[in-house]
């Protein structure tokens, strides 16, 4: 039995990856997509491009404690964000307090996953923040520095609690992130 060569096993596999991707009796115009059934791209929401606050600030037992983080677009523009926001801890003079950050579910919501969000000029996207706050090696953090998905920069929003081991818990950013009841 003589051994195939390199170029005709390349050729054999080229030949059967054309066979499934053109269904039979299709032109190559055909199996091509048009530009038309192409979904139009959108730039990625910038952080000079949104408003970033606190919806809601959540309280609740076992010494957790959390918020609703709201991106609001502000840019006149449809942009979109993906993935999780980048956080860290500031003291009063905005000094950055070691932080960790753990992306998925929090104590308040389940995480939506990480999915295109786009924001037309005045939507927003969402994501929720956790936080303990017991005293068990405890940072007195007076802001949160909140990089959108995708961005280089920050913003800071003020926070004012104690955040035990500087640990930080978000979802990904989605329309709406509904909150346990």
């Amino acid at each position: 039995m003589k051994r195939p060569t390199t170029a005709i096993l390349v050729s054999t596999a080229a030949a059967i990856g054309t066979a499934l991707a053109v269904p039979a009796g299709a032109g190559a115009a055909q199996a091509a997509p048009t530009e038309a059934s192409a979904p139009p791209a959108v730039a990625t929401c910038g952080t000079a491009d949104l408003r970033i606050s606190f919806r809601d600030r959540l309280g609740g037992g076992m010494n957790h404690a959390g918020g609703t983080l709201e991106l609001r677009n502000t840019s006149g523009r449809l942009c979109a964000l993906r993935g999780y926001p980048g956080l860290g801890l500031e003291n009063a003079r905005h000094a950055p307090l070691p932080t960790r950050t753990v992306r998925g579910s929090t104590w308040y919501a389940d995480d939506p996953g990480n999915k295109v969000v786009r924001l037309r000029a005045g939507e927003a996207a969402q994501a929720n923040v956790a936080w303990t706050h017991s005293g068990t090696k405890a940072r007195h953090a007076d802001y949160l520095r909140v990089t959108p998905p995708g961005a280089t920069t920050y913003r800071t929003i003020a926070l004012g609690d104690i955040v035990d081991h500087g640990e930080l818990h978000v979802t990904a950013v989605a329309h709406k992130v509904p909150v346990r009841d």
